[in-house]
């Protein structure tokens, strides 16, 4: 029951940070287009209305770095007036153009029905189609709305899939919960193995209750 109660904590914990990581994903980022690097040349020189025009020209050129450098000034008020409804129209084509990035974050957006509607269905939608191009934080994320059935039915198999995913990433949380899945048979094959493989890899990336629960499974397999 203990490893149990730590999974649920780490669970909620993840759906905690999610917002967290929204913002961290929400930052200005380079890319090798011509347009675009004068962009990201002129905002590391703080020159933001040259950077906005920049990131803008190449965005309509769907640029889709570009869309989603300049949704991130729009909704931040960087260099222009803030406007986050227009923000997050440009964040939405580059989620359309593909970029991981912008699918994440707008995942994230959906969810907490921050300038959008809440939509926990949208949302897991666009955290798969982030995870499917193996962006960590996506997979988490996705992995936590199948595992609480939130905006979808409950499947702890297909939640498996995505810990795994992210653990495999080096993600210590999805780590920790894959790991209490595979000792409980929660989606997966009951594989004491397995999970003491999770919960080594867990307990290495500093999460305490993994290094109890990989003691004490480790003493029963030695029994």
């Amino acid at each position: 029951m203990r490893g149990l109660r730590a999974a649920r904590a780490i669970v909620l914990a993840a759906l905690v940070s999610l917002g967290g990581g929204a913002v961290a994903q929400l930052r200005i980022v380079p890319d090798d287009d011509p347009d675009l690097a004068r962009g990201w040349a002129a905002y590391q020189a703080r020159d933001l209305p040259a950077a906005f025009a920049y990131f803008r020209k190449a965005a309509e050129g769907e640029q889709r770095v570009a869309q989603f450098n300049l949704a991130v000034m729009l909704m931040g008020g960087e260099g222009v007036v803030a406007d986050p409804q227009q923000g997050v129209t440009w964040l939405r084509r580059a989620a359309d153009n593909g970029l991981a990035r912008a699918q994440f974050s707008l995942g994230v957006l959906l969810e907490q029905g921050r300038v959008l509607p809440r939509s926990l269905a949208e949302a897991t939608t666009w955290y798969e189609k982030a995870a499917s191009q193996g962006w960590r934080d996506a997979q988490l994320a996705v992995a936590t709305q199948y595992y609480l059935g939130r905006g979808v039915t409950r499947d702890y198999a297909v939640a498996a899939h995505w810990y795994e995913r992210a653990a495999e990433q080096g993600d210590t949380g999805a780590a920790y919960i894959l790991a209490s899945m595979y000792e409980h048979g929660d989606g997966v094959p009951q594989d004491a193995g397995r999970a003491l493989r999770w919960y080594v890899e867990a307990s290495a990336s500093g999460e305490p209750a993994a290094r109890i629960k990989a003691e004490e499974l480790g003493a029963r397999q030695r029994r």
